[in-house]
């Protein structure tokens, strides 16, 4: 009976993998995945070719028939684009938003990383109000962040009146002062975005093998040695993985500096992403506008390359 049972058993597991072997062979697969990559073409891939397309013309939306490519005149809206002063202002304050935000948000993030890490008593709690600001959505920190520094009403100049150190009449324009203006697009992006990296850190350190801190107690290495030495190394991968995810979402940061300053005063907050919009939408200069998205892209993916080869290094992705 038993062997029967065994025998009834294998028959069947080996009919199982039988129809396994057929649905591996056959179209079925593709079938599951052909839903996804309609999308994916109809969303991403065709308005990407479109999108280059139209950078090597000189469409206008006013104007449907400037929609022709000549071969003549396919690069004259990148050349344009070199030759442009306020795309050159907005690329250098864009390189100096992200080189800035970046860094100062990993520096607080792993300051506060190191701080949770030590908490025994309401760890799940702390790390719950973190999480916070990433609940709002970026125009509304725009928004928040454009009340605070508001010349007349805000709560950063009254505050400043409150201790005395700025009079009524002398209050600082925050939005509008050159290099204030960038500053406090600075510091809503930092505040909207420390607490992805502080959870990444987070998580990385608490999975740091505790072997290793024990022998460097044993050989008598201080709090500062440990994490010099051991800690900070051994956060690379975690470090670079969320430099690479908050770079690229801190390039996408439009609607913060759109709420907040609009480019201005004088183009002096001009980001690339706003001078597209400014360019495609509001001048209805779609070639530009998309010749300039095109080399935003092309920056982007140097930029995440350049992080995918850090990752290499540190023996994260193989």
């Amino acid at each position: 009976m038993l062997a029967k049972s065994k025998s009834t058993s294998d028959d069947g597991a080996a009919k199982q993998a039988d129809l396994f072997n057929r649905i591996d062979a056959g179209p079925f697969p593709f079938l599951l995945i052909l839903p996804s990559v309609l999308v994916i073409v109809l969303v991403v891939a065709f308005p990407l070719i479109y999108s280059l397309y139209v950078s090597f013309t000189p469409y206008e939306l006013l104007r449907p028939n400037s929609l022709n490519f000549q071969l003549a005149k396919a690069l004259k809206n990148y050349q344009k684009l070199l030759n442009d002063d306020i795309f050159w202002r907005s690329l250098w304050n864009t390189i100096i938003f992200l080189a800035v935000s970046v860094n100062l948000s990993y520096v607080i993030s792993l300051a506060l990383s190191q701080l949770l890490a030590r908490v025994t008593v309401g760890q799940s709690l702390l790390r719950t109000l973190l999480m916070v600001p990433m609940m709002f959505a970026p125009i509304l920190v725009g928004m928040q962040f454009r009340w605070f520094f508001n010349a007349n009403v805000g709560l950063v100049n009254n505050f400043l009146i409150s201790l005395g150190l700025i009079q009524v009449q002398g209050q600082i324009a925050w939005l509008v002062d050159v290099p204030l203006g960038m500053i406090t697009i600075i510091l809503a992006s930092v505040w909207m975005n420390i607490p992805v990296l502080t959870i990444i850190l987070l998580a990385g350190t608490l999975s740091l093998p505790t072997e290793t801190f024990e022998a460097a107690e044993v050989d008598g290495a201080s709090g500062w040695q440990k994490f010099r030495f051991i800690t900070f190394p051994l956060l690379a991968p975690f470090s670079y993985i969320a430099l690479t995810i908050m770079s690229l979402d801190i390039a996408r940061a439009f609607d913060i500096v759109r709420i907040m300053t609009d480019g201005g005063p004088a183009r002096r907050t001009e980001m690339l992403w706003t001078y597209i919009t400014r360019l495609a939408i509001e001048d209805t200069k779609f070639g530009l506008g998309s010749a300039m998205s095109w080399i935003t892209v092309f920056l982007s993916v140097l930029f995440t390359l350049y992080f995918f080869r850090q990752l290499v290094r540190a023996r994260i992705v193989r």
